[in-house]
């Protein structure tokens, strides 16, 4: 059993202990969390740039392959609308599924 002289050295341990704990289980996994945020934020950024670049590039594609005019200019873009909505429904039907919570209503 701990003496009455040894009570402040042990307070003093448990303060130092219990900051030395919650660095270790709180600030270094927000801080490992951060980072993993900031990565996907750049990959999300990165892909949106270069989705747009491409979908820019394929719409130019298709009206240089058309015939000259205004009309064959706007089934250029309405090709390219049923193209881009065709690939959305290719990425949501590929996608993840989401379940519902297990004891939770249907």
């Amino acid at each position: 059993m701990a003496r009455i002289q040894d009570l402040p050295r042990l307070v003093s341990e448990f303060g130092t202990m219990a900051k030395e704990y919650m660095v270790q289980e709180t600030v270094e996994p927000a801080k490992k969390l951060g980072r993993f945020a900031g990565m996907s934020l750049g990959a999300a950024l990165a892909w949106l740039i270069a989705l747009v670049l491409l979908s820019v590039a394929g719409l130019r594609g298709i009206i240089a392959l058309l015939p000259e005019g205004a009309y064959w200019e706007a089934l250029a873009y309405l090709l390219f609308a049923l193209i881009l909505i065709g690939f959305m429904a290719i990425l949501f039907g590929v996608g993840p599924k989401s379940s519902p919570a297990e004891g939770g209503e249907e």
